[in-house]
Protein backbone atom coordinates (compact mmCIF):
# COMPACT_ATOMS: atom_id res chain seq x y z
CA UNK A 1 0.00 0.00 0.00
CA UNK A 2 1.25 3.11 -1.15
CA UNK A 3 2.08 5.53 2.47
CA UNK A 4 1.48 8.74 0.96
CA UNK A 5 -2.04 7.19 0.28
CA UNK A 6 -5.18 9.35 1.40
CA UNK A 7 -7.96 7.32 3.55
CA UNK A 8 -11.75 7.94 4.04
CA UNK A 9 -13.33 7.12 7.15
CA UNK A 10 -16.79 5.65 6.61
CA UNK A 11 -18.05 5.47 10.17
CA UNK A 12 -15.71 2.79 12.39
CA UNK A 13 -13.76 1.75 9.53
CA UNK A 14 -10.98 3.53 7.69
CA UNK A 15 -10.24 2.62 3.94
CA UNK A 16 -7.99 3.77 1.31
CA UNK A 17 -9.59 6.69 -0.59
CA UNK A 18 -8.41 5.01 -3.73
CA UNK A 19 -10.81 1.71 -2.95
CA UNK A 20 -13.82 4.22 -2.43
CA UNK A 21 -12.90 5.74 -6.12
CA UNK A 22 -12.70 2.26 -7.33
CA UNK A 23 -16.26 1.20 -6.04
CA UNK A 24 -17.54 4.83 -7.56
CA UNK A 25 -15.68 4.05 -11.18
CA UNK A 26 -17.52 0.48 -11.13
CA UNK A 27 -21.00 1.61 -10.21
CA UNK A 28 -21.11 4.43 -12.60
CA UNK A 29 -19.92 2.19 -15.54
CA UNK A 30 -22.62 -0.02 -14.42
CA UNK A 31 -25.04 2.98 -14.78
CA UNK A 32 -24.47 3.88 -17.58
CA UNK A 33 -24.47 0.95 -19.31
CA UNK A 34 -28.02 0.64 -17.89
CA UNK A 35 -28.62 3.85 -19.65
CA UNK A 36 -27.35 2.97 -22.62
CA UNK A 37 -29.74 -0.66 -22.46
CA UNK A 38 -32.85 1.56 -21.67
CA UNK A 39 -32.64 3.32 -24.46
CA UNK A 40 -31.86 0.33 -27.16
CA UNK A 41 -33.10 -2.68 -25.42
CA UNK A 42 -36.31 -1.56 -23.89
CA UNK A 43 -38.40 -2.63 -27.10
CA UNK A 44 -36.37 -5.88 -27.07
CA UNK A 45 -37.22 -6.93 -23.85
CA UNK A 46 -41.51 -6.23 -24.34
CA UNK A 47 -41.36 -8.35 -27.40
CA UNK A 48 -39.61 -11.36 -25.45
CA UNK A 49 -41.85 -10.86 -22.71
CA UNK A 50 -45.35 -10.91 -24.93
CA UNK A 51 -44.12 -13.92 -26.56
CA UNK A 52 -43.12 -15.65 -23.16
CA UNK A 53 -46.49 -15.46 -22.23
CA UNK A 54 -48.32 -15.89 -25.68
CA UNK A 55 -46.39 -19.89 -25.50
CA UNK A 56 -46.90 -20.45 -21.66
CA UNK A 57 -51.00 -19.82 -22.40
CA UNK A 58 -50.85 -22.24 -25.14
CA UNK A 59 -49.21 -24.99 -23.04
CA UNK A 60 -45.07 -24.10 -23.18
CA UNK A 61 -42.39 -23.98 -21.28
CA UNK A 62 -39.37 -22.36 -20.66
CA UNK A 63 -36.01 -23.95 -21.28
CA UNK A 64 -33.04 -21.53 -20.32
CA UNK A 65 -29.27 -22.44 -20.36
CA UNK A 66 -26.05 -20.87 -20.58
CA UNK A 67 -22.51 -21.49 -18.82
CA UNK A 68 -21.12 -19.97 -15.60
CA UNK A 69 -22.23 -16.62 -14.29
CA UNK A 70 -25.06 -17.24 -17.39
CA UNK A 71 -25.53 -21.03 -16.08
CA UNK A 72 -26.43 -19.02 -12.91
CA UNK A 73 -29.03 -16.56 -14.40
CA UNK A 74 -30.66 -19.41 -16.20
CA UNK A 75 -30.97 -20.69 -13.03
CA UNK A 76 -32.24 -17.67 -11.46
CA UNK A 77 -35.05 -16.67 -13.90
CA UNK A 78 -36.56 -20.38 -14.04
CA UNK A 79 -36.89 -20.26 -9.99
CA UNK A 80 -38.92 -16.92 -10.63
CA UNK A 81 -41.54 -18.57 -13.17
CA UNK A 82 -41.55 -21.64 -10.69
CA UNK A 83 -41.54 -20.35 -7.78
CA UNK A 84 -42.55 -16.37 -7.73
CA UNK A 85 -41.26 -13.23 -8.31
CA UNK A 86 -43.87 -10.47 -6.83
CA UNK A 87 -46.80 -12.39 -6.82
CA UNK A 88 -48.57 -15.16 -5.33
CA UNK A 89 -50.04 -16.98 -8.28
CA UNK A 90 -49.64 -20.83 -9.66
CA UNK A 91 -46.52 -21.91 -10.66
CA UNK A 92 -45.17 -21.16 -13.98
CA UNK A 93 -43.09 -24.26 -16.30
CA UNK A 94 -39.27 -23.39 -16.76
CA UNK A 95 -36.45 -25.39 -16.74
CA UNK A 96 -32.83 -24.92 -16.60
CA UNK A 97 -30.87 -27.00 -18.54
CA UNK A 98 -27.84 -26.82 -16.15
CA UNK A 99 -28.60 -28.46 -13.19
CA UNK A 100 -28.89 -31.90 -13.79
CA UNK A 101 -25.43 -33.02 -13.69
CA UNK A 102 -25.83 -36.90 -14.31
CA UNK A 103 -27.36 -35.52 -17.62
CA UNK A 104 -24.58 -33.00 -18.27
CA UNK A 105 -21.87 -35.27 -17.47
CA UNK A 106 -23.07 -38.16 -19.37
CA UNK A 107 -23.57 -36.25 -22.72
CA UNK A 108 -20.08 -34.63 -22.33
CA UNK A 109 -18.68 -37.64 -21.65
CA UNK A 110 -20.37 -39.61 -24.76
CA UNK A 111 -21.14 -36.56 -27.06
CA UNK A 112 -18.86 -33.86 -25.90
CA UNK A 113 -19.75 -30.78 -24.01
CA UNK A 114 -20.93 -28.64 -26.71
CA UNK A 115 -23.70 -30.86 -26.97
CA UNK A 116 -25.11 -30.73 -23.53
CA UNK A 117 -28.11 -28.31 -24.28
CA UNK A 118 -28.71 -29.97 -27.35
CA UNK A 119 -29.18 -33.11 -26.10
CA UNK A 120 -31.81 -31.57 -23.48
CA UNK A 121 -33.59 -29.36 -25.86
CA UNK A 122 -34.87 -32.36 -28.11
CA UNK A 123 -34.94 -34.22 -25.33
CA UNK A 124 -37.80 -31.83 -23.79
CA UNK A 125 -38.68 -29.29 -25.71
CA UNK A 126 -41.37 -29.13 -28.02
CA UNK A 127 -43.25 -26.48 -30.36
CA UNK A 128 -45.10 -24.23 -27.92
CA UNK A 129 -41.54 -23.62 -25.63
CA UNK A 130 -39.30 -21.28 -25.85
CA UNK A 131 -35.70 -21.35 -25.00
CA UNK A 132 -33.56 -18.73 -24.06
CA UNK A 133 -29.62 -19.44 -24.70
CA UNK A 134 -27.55 -16.64 -22.65
CA UNK A 135 -23.93 -16.00 -23.67
CA UNK A 136 -22.49 -12.96 -23.05
CA UNK A 137 -19.24 -13.85 -25.49
CA UNK A 138 -21.90 -14.72 -28.33
CA UNK A 139 -19.90 -17.31 -29.31
CA UNK A 140 -20.16 -20.41 -26.52
CA UNK A 141 -20.51 -23.51 -28.62
CA UNK A 142 -22.89 -25.86 -26.36
CA UNK A 143 -25.48 -22.44 -26.57
CA UNK A 144 -25.28 -22.36 -30.10
CA UNK A 145 -26.30 -25.89 -30.48
CA UNK A 146 -28.69 -25.56 -28.28
CA UNK A 147 -30.57 -22.75 -29.96
CA UNK A 148 -30.25 -24.83 -33.48
CA UNK A 149 -31.63 -27.47 -31.84
CA UNK A 150 -34.55 -26.03 -31.05
CA UNK A 151 -34.51 -24.41 -34.11
CA UNK A 152 -34.72 -27.52 -35.87
CA UNK A 153 -37.84 -28.62 -33.57
CA UNK A 154 -39.56 -25.27 -34.56
CA UNK A 155 -39.43 -23.97 -30.68
CA UNK A 156 -39.15 -20.20 -30.35
CA UNK A 157 -35.57 -18.97 -29.81
CA UNK A 158 -34.64 -15.91 -27.57
CA UNK A 159 -30.67 -14.60 -26.99
CA UNK A 160 -29.73 -13.35 -24.37
CA UNK A 161 -26.05 -11.76 -25.34
CA UNK A 162 -23.88 -8.63 -25.51
CA UNK A 163 -22.47 -6.54 -28.59
CA UNK A 164 -20.11 -9.51 -29.77
CA UNK A 165 -22.81 -11.83 -30.01
CA UNK A 166 -23.32 -12.11 -33.67
CA UNK A 167 -23.58 -15.76 -33.69
CA UNK A 168 -26.23 -15.88 -31.16
CA UNK A 169 -28.47 -13.13 -32.78
CA UNK A 170 -28.06 -15.12 -36.34
CA UNK A 171 -30.05 -18.28 -34.04
CA UNK A 172 -32.53 -16.06 -32.14
CA UNK A 173 -35.77 -14.91 -33.52
CA UNK A 174 -35.58 -12.56 -30.41
CA UNK A 175 -32.64 -11.38 -28.96
CA UNK A 176 -32.06 -9.14 -26.07
CA UNK A 177 -27.96 -7.48 -26.98
CA UNK A 178 -26.72 -5.61 -24.68
CA UNK A 179 -24.77 -2.35 -25.71
CA UNK A 180 -21.33 -3.51 -23.94
CA UNK A 181 -18.98 -6.00 -24.24
CA UNK A 182 -17.84 -7.00 -20.33
CA UNK A 183 -18.95 -10.01 -19.40
CA UNK A 184 -20.58 -8.17 -15.80
CA UNK A 185 -22.09 -5.55 -17.30
CA UNK A 186 -23.84 -7.61 -19.77
CA UNK A 187 -24.86 -9.59 -16.85
CA UNK A 188 -26.62 -7.24 -15.20
CA UNK A 189 -29.04 -6.01 -17.54
CA UNK A 190 -29.35 -9.79 -18.37
CA UNK A 191 -30.99 -10.28 -14.98
CA UNK A 192 -32.29 -6.69 -14.89
CA UNK A 193 -34.24 -8.12 -17.88
CA UNK A 194 -34.93 -11.56 -16.50
CA UNK A 195 -36.82 -9.85 -13.65
CA UNK A 196 -38.43 -7.49 -15.95
CA UNK A 197 -39.98 -10.58 -18.21
CA UNK A 198 -40.82 -12.43 -14.61
CA UNK A 199 -42.59 -9.61 -13.44
CA UNK A 200 -44.46 -9.09 -16.70
CA UNK A 201 -45.71 -12.91 -17.20
CA UNK A 202 -46.96 -13.20 -13.34
CA UNK A 203 -49.11 -9.84 -13.63
CA UNK A 204 -50.33 -11.18 -17.06
CA UNK A 205 -50.78 -14.87 -16.71
CA UNK A 206 -51.73 -14.59 -12.82
CA UNK A 207 -54.90 -12.55 -13.53
CA UNK A 208 -55.87 -14.89 -16.27
CA UNK A 209 -56.01 -17.76 -13.47
CA UNK A 210 -57.51 -16.02 -11.12
CA UNK A 211 -60.27 -15.01 -13.45
CA UNK A 212 -60.37 -18.53 -14.50
CA UNK A 213 -60.47 -19.47 -10.97
CA UNK A 214 -63.39 -17.49 -10.29
CA UNK A 215 -65.73 -18.50 -13.59
CA UNK A 216 -65.11 -22.03 -12.91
Amino acid sequence: MNERENFVELGAITIPASVLAAVEVEIGESMRVKQAFLRQCSSSVAKIAVAIVERLQKGGKLLLFGNGGSAADAQHIAAEFVGRYQLDRQAFPAIALTTDTSTLTAVANDYGYEEVFARQVTALGSEDDVTIGLSTSGTSRNVLRGLVAARARGILTVGFTGLSGKEVMSLSDLCLCVPSEVTARIQECHILAGHIISGYCERVLGTSAMHTSMEG
